[in-house]
């Protein structure tokens, strides 16, 4: 590949017509320009200058090969201010990605302040589960993804990726009329093995956190409605349905549902991140990052 050092040179000398003006615009001897401009010559292997003992002129070859030098300064140029220009946050994109239950509430209002704030930088948005954007994340076709995982189950592969908490929900039982108990407050899970079970779509993946958290407790629950809406699970418990394991930001108080605290198994937790790549710098990664912590979560 061309030196481009070099190539500069070989402008300098046409814009001022002899090797002591390219010199004195790059800033070293009329030894050094001479020699770099022989080492360009060696390097494409054929001659670019007619030297005299009073002038230097361009060969034919040395002609079109300044010609292609001026293209490539231009594109040198535009590449280094487009670079600039994301540093600056006055262009690049960022590509995002949330579950459901965090979109509405959290990444709107949060991109809409990236937005007024950063306006010649692009976003996009897709609403995806942890299992599809957390590897979306890791392979670059994401750059950063509001994330969620449950305590006590396997963690998800990290490898590459940085996580940042933003948020630990509790993680609570709403319990529907026919199973609630006059001052009750707290539940202990295996007591509702034999309940009928509300739960979300689909049936794997981290999705099925009734299925794995009721798995770790020694039961295989009776799952006979799913539903990927918090707001139809807590109809449905409402309506008497069954019992259903539901985030206490999601837990909106409902005539007929009981919520209670999970005692047994403890640590049962609704853990959510911004998860973005380890080794990403992107300045509007990192706006967006701060801007998604300042605004949180409350709940």
């Amino acid at each position: 590949m061309l030196n481009t050092r070099r190539l500069s040179l070989l402008r300098d000398l046409v814009r001022t017509g002899t090797i002591a003006g390219a010199a004195q615009l790059a800033g070293c001897t009329p030894s050094a320009v001479s020699q770099q401009l022989s080492a360009l010559e060696q390097e494409m292997g054929i001659a670019l200058l007619e030297r005299s003992a009073r002038s230097v002129r361009l060969t034919e070859a040395g002609r079109v090969l300044v010609e292609h030098a001026h293209r490539v300064f231009v594109e040198l140029e535009a590449a280094e201010a487009a670079v600039r220009a994301v540093s600056g946050l006055r262009g690049g994109r960022v590509r995002v990605a949330a579950f459901n239950s965090v979109a509405t509430g959290l990444i709107v209002p949060t991109l809409m302040a990236f937005r007024q704030r950063y306006k010649d930088v692009s976003m996009t948005f897709t609403e995806a589960e942890p299992e599809t954007s957390m590897p979306a994340v890791a392979n670059g076709d994401l750059d950063l993804a509001v994330t969620h995982e449950y305590g006590r189950l396997p963690k998800p592969d990290l490898q590459g990726l940085r996580q940042v908490l933003l948020h630990r929900d509790r993680l609570l039982l709403a319990v529907p009329p026919h199973l609630q108990r006059a001052g009750q407050t707290t539940a202990n899970l295996r007591d509702y093995a034999d309940a009928t079970w509300l739960s979300s779509l689909p049936g794997s993946g981290f999705q099925a956190a009734t299925e794995l958290i009721c798995r770790a407790e020694g039961f295989e629950p009776n799952i006979a409605f799913r539903s990927d809406q918090y707001d139809l699970l807590m109809l449905l418990v409402a309506a008497d349905f069954g019992v259903a394991l539901i985030p206490a930001l999601a837990a909106a108080p409902r005539q007929g549902v009981t919520y209670l605290e999970v005692t047994q198994p403890t640590g049962l937790t609704h853990d959510i991140h911004i998860t973005t790549r380890e080794a990403d710098t992107s300045p509007a990664v990192e706006a967006l990052s701060s801007l998604l912590v300042q605004r949180g979560i409350t709940g």
